[in-house]
Order: structure tokens, then C-alpha cells, then sequence
């Protein structure tokens, strides 16, 4: 691997994006941050942080994939606006020797929610679980992946949700991925921290009515913004 494109895709993240920008720009090469058109100045404050920005319509599987598109890297690092790698210097090295095994595709890192609280210590441990037992992990891990296999694969739909965990069911697929536990990606506990149980299990209703076929914008209506109301 050459060179590493961080794509962050946000809405309405004025107030953090800034910061973002900066740990990502220490893992990357470039950070593009794809902006929904926010009414904030999310897209002026990432551009001055040192980011590309690219404006397109809102929906974070059509946005990331925007992102993915406006990329220059050999290989991609998609990131949350609200989560990041505290070690870059270390996140950058495990991706180099994950993608130095031309049979690796892609892979992600281990999640720790903050600020810390039981239920963010219990959501941390979940996602564990779920990526050494089921394979199963979301964009908040900061997947990664190869230039060559997001081509191949399509890349993201344009969904309004679980766009992430599509994407992983393909990549689980195509090859073989990686799972970096000794670099954490620390994320933003705000979608949980209101309703911890209810939240649990609304993300555990939502996965299983799209693996029975129920369509995701039908799924999206159900899943609301955690950001405060302008």
C-alpha cells in the first residue's frame, strides 16, 4: 500500500468535524469529507481543518461512496464524524501490514464508546463480541479496505441505512479481513446514551428485518438522528 484516503461522510457536525479532521489527517493522506449540504458550517470548518470537501445529496451510503469515488488512495479508511484514532501512527501501521497480505481485503478496529459509562462499556464489549464470534461490525470501527476490492465489489449502495453492514456482508466475502484490536477507535456514546436497552434492541430488530428481506428505507424511518436539533 502506496497511499490511504480517509473519507468521512457528515450532517451537521460543525462543532467536532474540526477535530476529525486532524486525527484523521494524521492516519491518512488525504481526508475528504463528504458533506450533505449541512445547514451548519460543517463543510467550511472541515475544509479549513486541512480536508477535500465534496457536497452531495444526504444518505451516508451515496455519500460515502461519493467519497470513496473522489479518493486517491490505494487503499480507503471510512470514518464517522464523531469517532476517532487516537493512535494514528499505530492505526496506520496495522493497516500497512493488514494490506501487505495480498490475500487480506479490508478489516476494521476494536470499538471503545466514550465517554465511559456502564452502558458504553457494555456496548464496547457487544461490538467485540460480535466481530470475533459473528464477523458482524459496522462503519462506527473504521472499516478499511482496498482500493481494488471496493471496485470490485461496487462499492456502497446508496442506502439510508445499514449501508455499512451490507457492505461488510461482501467484503466477508471477497476475502480475507483483519480485525485490529490493539488500536482503538473511540466513538461518540450519544446514539445510545439517552436509551441504552431500547437502543440494543431496536439495532437488533433492524438487522434481523433486513436479513428477512425488509427494505431499508422502510427500516430508515425508525432510526433517528442522535444529533441535538438545531
Amino acid at each position: 500500500m502506496t497511499s490511504l484516503s480517509v473519507v468521512i461522510p457528515t450532517w451537521r457536525e460543525a462543532a467536532t468535524i474540526a477535530r476529525t479532521v486532524g486525527l484523521a489527517l494524521a492516519v491518512g493522506d488525504e481526508v475528504i469529507v463528504v458533506d450533505a449540504a449541512s445547514p451548519d458550517d460543517t463543510a467550511r470548518v472541515a475544509e479549513r481543518a486541512g480536508a477535500r470537501v465534496v457536497v452531495t445529496a444526504k444518505g451516508r451510503g451515496a455519500q460515502l461512496h461519493a467519497g470513496a469515488c473522489a479518493a486517491r488512495g490505494d487503499a480507503l479508511l471510512f470514518l464517522h464524524a464523531d469517532a476517532s484514532l487516537p493512535d494514528a501512527a499505530r492505526a496506520r501501521a496495522r493497516i500497512e501490514e493488514a494490506l501487505a497480505d495480498p490475500l487480506v481485503v479490508g478489516g476494521n478496529f476494536y470499538l471503545r464508546f466514550d465517554p465511559p459509562s456502564s452502558a458504553a462499556r457494555l456496548f464496547t464489549w457487544a461490538n467485540d463480541a460480535r466481530r470475533r464470534w459473528m464477523r458482524v461490525y459496522y462503519g462506527d470501527s473504521a472499516l478499511f479496505v482496498r482500493r481494488s476490492t471496493y471496485d470490485a465489489l461496487g462499492g456502497f449502495r446508496p442506502l439510508p441505512i445499514l449501508e455499512d453492514y451490507e457492505l461488510v456482508r461482501r467484503l466477508e466475502r471477497a476475502g480475507r479481513t483483519v480485525y485490529v484490536r490493539d488500536v482503538e477507535v473511540v466513538a461518540s456514546a450519544r446514539r445510545f446514551e439517552r436509551a441504552p436497552l431500547r437502543t440494543l434492541l431496536l439495532w437488533s430488530a433492524l438487522q434481523a428485518l433486513y436479513l428477512m428481506g425488509v427494505p431499508p428505507r422502510r427500516l430508515a424511518r425508525f432510526y433517528a438522528d442522535a444529533r441535538p436539533a438545531p
